[in-house]
């Protein structure tokens, strides 16, 4: 029987941690979006801005969403850190559907950057020195909890730095 418990210790103490667990966003339709609902599951969370130069993005994130389905969790975080956010969550909601028939999973306006940076973003900064430096930066987090890559806004979420990565995590 000990020795029973001890290789389960053993065992539990050499699996990797969900390292992006605890983190909780505010969805922008109510309710909360859970990181730990997505344990064992990619995730990409990327910083959005209605008016920004890149929110042509929000096409590739959506069709990332529609591809995967409920294997992968897009999630898009609006921020105004860079000054190209709408006046608020209710405007954001109503331009990205009607602009980009957006139905992925989005956050209320977040900061990304700073002293009140959301939790998950000052665990990021820590974790890797990473701080968004534009809109549409993104995160990949592995279906371990680890941090499997950070990517600029010209990286596009379609190309194999980003889709590729999800599609050998899926396999």
């Amino acid at each position: 029987m000990r020795l029973g418990l001890a290789v389960l210790l053993a065992v539990a103490m050499a699996a990797p941690a969900w390292a992006a667990g605890g983190f909780r966003f505010t969805s922008i339709d109510g309710g909360e979006i859970d990181l730990d609902d997505w344990r064992g599951k990619p995730v990409l969370v990327v910083n959005t801005a209605s008016l920004c130069g890149f929110a042509g993005q929000f096409d590739a994130l959506q069709a990332l969403h529609d591809r995967f389905g409920d294997r992968v969790l897009i999630l898009a975080v609006p921020s105004d850190d860079f000054n190209q956010e709408l006046a608020d969550e209710k405007a954001v909601k109503e331009y990205c559907a009607l602009t980009f028939d957006l139905t992925l999973p989005m956050t209320e306006i977040t900061h990304v950057k700073g002293a009140e940076a959301h939790p998950f973003y000052a665990w990021l900064k820590e974790e890797t020195g990473f701080v968004p430096g534009w809109n549409f930066n993104k995160v990949l987090i592995a279906p371990d909890g680890s941090i499997a890559g950070t990517f600029g806004a010209p990286v596009r979420p379609e190309g194999p730095q980003i889709a590729g990565r999800i599609e050998a995590m899926l396999e």
